[in-house]
């Protein structure tokens, strides 16, 4: 049972598991279904055992952490969890296709040239051929992170959700200069569409310079979005729930200071970008198990890679 898990800094550093996945291993979730503890995850679980509160109106401060040894095991997964979910509540998702886990600082992927036409041939006649070969080029992964100073005498009285959103608005500006990074490999191409201001035409064109490929989303500066939602075609056009505009045709308005002012990407964002990693997000887990706050070290090591050059479109504003 949870309440008997022996909690030691140990476990954040199995070989290619996380804390939780530790956790889970020695406190499987499936145990719980149908009970009350159904819903929660092996790290949830400890909190619960702790009473450590972590949101809403009886919330505890970061100071209930170091209640005693054990708890105190349970403080760097708090701090990963909140500068995850920053990291993650972003437009990295809506951009990337898929997440590859690299072993080493280079990654070499493969590339695909599939360019004769996809036509009758007689049955006499070969197959015109596709070709998936290594690639020629190494994307380099670099390192981003930030460092933050805190003692815990300065924190150990803050509420864990006001901490939290400290740790989460860091996650959020983490993502941002990791979707820079993706936006500069998106727009290193020559332009599909060109344009001397910016009008609704031209994100129509955009989207009929797709062929076999669709324009799921459409990536432009916080200037030129707010230019885009103030167009006439989409004055009764609302933002969803999370705050998201759709236009017209079906694409998904993504505002990130990432992108210029003199460029507009169109993709298909279940092809156009591999996001290459060799890390999770790192942090040193000992200081923060034994208050050492003075440094919080967070970081990721990345970079991108574009797997369908026909699903990305540039639209240029001269």
């Amino acid at each position: 049972m949870y309440n008997d898990i022996k909690l030691e800094k140990g476990l954040y550093n199995l070989s290619g598991k996380s804390f939780t996945a530790a956790l889970e291993e020695l406190d499987p979730s499936a145990a719980y279904m149908g009970t009350e503890l159904d819903g929660l995850d092996a790290f949830e679980r400890q909190l619960k055992r702790f009473n450590i509160k972590i949101n809403g109106s009886g919330c505890d401060r970061v100071e209930k952490f170091f209640s005693s040894t054990e708890s105190a095991v349970l403080f760097p997964e708090f701090v990963t969890r909140c500068i995850r979910k920053g990291f993650d509540d972003t437009v990295l998702s809506s951009v990337c296709a898929v997440k590859t886990l690299s072993s080493g600082s280079q990654y070499l992927g493969c590339t695909l040239t599939d360019t004769a036409e996809y036509s009758d041939t007689t049955e006499a006649d070969a197959l015109p051929a596709a070709a998936i070969r290594e690639g020629s080029t190494a994307v380099t992964l670099k390192k981003i992170g930030r460092l933050i100073n805190a003692s815990y005498e300065s924190v150990r009285r803050q509420r864990l959700d006001v901490f939290g959103i400290m740790l989460r608005s860091v996650g959020v500006k983490l993502a941002a200069a990791v979707v820079k990074k993706a936006v500069t490999v998106l727009a290193d191409a020559d332009p599909d569409v060109t344009t001397d201001s910016l009008t609704y035409a031209d994100l129509a064109a955009l989207y009929g310079s797709f062929d076999c490929f669709d324009m799921t989303a459409v990536i432009a500066s916080p200037a030129v979005a707010s230019q885009i939602a103030a167009m006439e075609q989409l004055i009764e056009t609302k933002a969803d729930s999370n705050g998201r505009i759709t236009l017209p045709f079906g694409s998904e308005l993504i505002k990130t200071a990432a992108a210029d002012d003199n460029t507009v990407i169109g993709i298909d964002n279940r092809f156009a970008l591999e996001f290459i990693t060799s890390t999770d997000l790192v942090m040193e887990t000992d200081k923060l198990i034994d208050r050492q706050l003075d440094q919080i070290t967070v970081s990721i090591t990345c970079g991108f890679r574009r797997i369908t050059p026909d699903a990305v479109k540039i639209l240029k504003i001269s």
